[in-house]
């Protein structure tokens, strides 16, 4: 299986499979044909990481991810997590190993695509809105993920991410105290604020649900709302439809 978001996360792979799942970092080739982006609505009210088809003038990307062994049940328990995504093959041509570990000689290599009801795997999926933001917990877990294998390979993730949007909420346990329930989260913003756009509109809960009340009440009397400049340069408008 190839990883390329939650799943790059050792803790949180394996509290899926019910036991260690040893992964080897790797790269997916642009030739691949889609794109990570923030293009999943998870059912319990946010927007994942998924993988989608390039809007029309966007070029696709490489995908850097982990690979892992899943056999028998422990495909079903991953399927079930990905609840709302396809699994599609790999070529394994596609597929450059980035450490020292060796690709595995043999076996079938499947990714997990969004798939909007009528549509093709990884097209016309939706983008973060008020009521399915990015949230940092999240983020924390995919972006801890990718400093198990250093801090370029998680830079790297970040670059080659598509659709960042100021719908950004910051929901870290204290998120005001952050340090007290995670130790890496300085690293992570350094990253984030180094190579995440809209990183700066990140907001607290409370700020977060005033502004968007403030928003709604807004729109409500026909007044224009606030700028979304950062949302709209990550997804443009002409491409949202596709």
């Amino acid at each position: 299986m190839f990883g390329y978001g939650s799943l790059i996360n050792s803790p949180s792979r394996e509290a899926t499979a019910g036991k260690p799942v040893a992964a080897i970092p790797v790269r997916v080739s642009a030739a691949f044909g889609y794109v990570r982006s923030w293009s999943d609505r998870a059912r319990s009210g946010f927007t994942a990481l998924g993988l989608r088809r390039p809007f029309d003038g966007e070029a696709p990307m490489t995908i850097n991810g982990v690979i892992y062994p899943v056999a028998g049940n422990d495909m079903s328990a991953f399927d079930a997590r990905e609840k709302g995504y396809v699994r599609i093959e790999v070529p394994r041509a596609l597929i450059e190993a980035v450490s020292w570990q060796q690709l595995p000689a043999a076996g079938t290599v499947w990714v997990y695509v969004p798939k909007a009801d009528g549509n093709a795997p990884g097209e016309g999926l939706p983008v973060p809105d008020a009521n399915h933001p990015l949230v940092q917990s999240y983020i924390d877990v995919v972006i801890e993920g990718g400093l198990e294998y250093g801090p370029e390979f998680a830079r790297e993730i970040i670059a080659t991410t598509r659709d960042w949007s100021s719908y950004w909420l910051n929901d870290r346990t204290l998120a005001r105290r952050p340090w007290v329930f995670d130790k890496q989260f300085a690293t992570v913003d350094a990253l984030l604020a180094a190579s995440a756009p809209c990183f700066a509109k990140r907001a607290f809960s409370e700020d977060y649900a005033a502004a968007n009340i403030a928003s709604a009440k807004r729109k409500g009397a026909g007044k224009p709302g606030p700028s979304r400049a950062c949302e709209d340069a990550a997804v443009p408008a002409s491409s949202q439809s596709h």
